[in-house]
C-alpha cells in the first residue's frame, strides 16, 4: 500500500502518459506545483512498489500495476465528483475541490458504496454493473450511454 500522496503522483503520472504520451519529471513538477527532488523521490517510492520502471534520467514509464492501480484512484476521485455534482449539485469547481480532498480519505469499500448509491439516485442501477473499484467495473461508460439517450430524446 503506497500513501495518499504517492497516489496523487501516480494519478499525474498516468494522465500525463495519456496526454503526453511520456511522462517527464519536470512536467510531473509543473502539474503537481512541487520541485524536482520531490519528484525524484515519489518516483523512486513508486518503483520501489513496482509501480514506475525508471532509470535516472531515462524514460517514466508506468507498469502495469502502476496503470491498474492510477485507473482505480481516478475512479475514486470520478465517483466523489459526480456525487458533489450531480446527486447534490455542487457547482463544478467546488464538486472537483471536494472529489479531490475526499478520495484522498475514502477506502474502497466507501467508494463502493457511494457508487453503489450514486448509481441508484442517478436511476443506473438496472445497468446491473456491479461496481467495484477494485475490479475496474466503470459505471462511466453506462453513464455516457445513458446521457446519449437523453440528449437523443433532447433533441427531437
Amino acid at each position: 500500500m503506497i500513501s495518499k500522496a504517492l497516489e496523487e503522483y501516480l494519478k499525474t503520472m498516468y494522465i500525463l502518459q495519456i496526454k503526453n504520451k511520456e511522462i517527464r519529471v519536470t512536467d510531473i513538477a509543473i502539474q503537481m506545483e512541487c520541485s524536482k527532488p520531490s519528484v525524484n523521490k515519489a518516483i523512486n517510492n513508486l518503483k520501489e512498489n513496482n509501480l514506475v520502471e525508471y532509470e535516472t534520467y531515462g524514460k517514466i514509464e508506468l507498469t502495469e500495476k502502476g496503470i491498474d492501480l492510477a485507473k482505480k484512484i481516478l475512479e475514486a476521485y470520478d465517483i466523489s465528483y459526480i456525487f458533489f455534482k450531480d446527486v447534490i449539485g455542487l457547482e463544478e469547481e467546488a464538486a472537483k475541490k471536494e472529489a479531490e480532498k475526499l478520495k484522498l480519505i475514502m477506502e474502497d469499500n466507501t467508494i463502493n458504496k457511494l457508487a453503489k448509491y450514486v448509481h441508484k439516485v442517478l436511476d443506473l442501477e438496472e445497468l446491473n454493473c456491479n461496481y467495484d473499484i477494485s475490479k475496474e467495473r466503470c459505471r462511466s461508460c453506462k453513464r455516457r450511454n445513458t446521457n446519449k439517450i437523453k440528449q437523443g430524446v433532447d433533441d427531437k
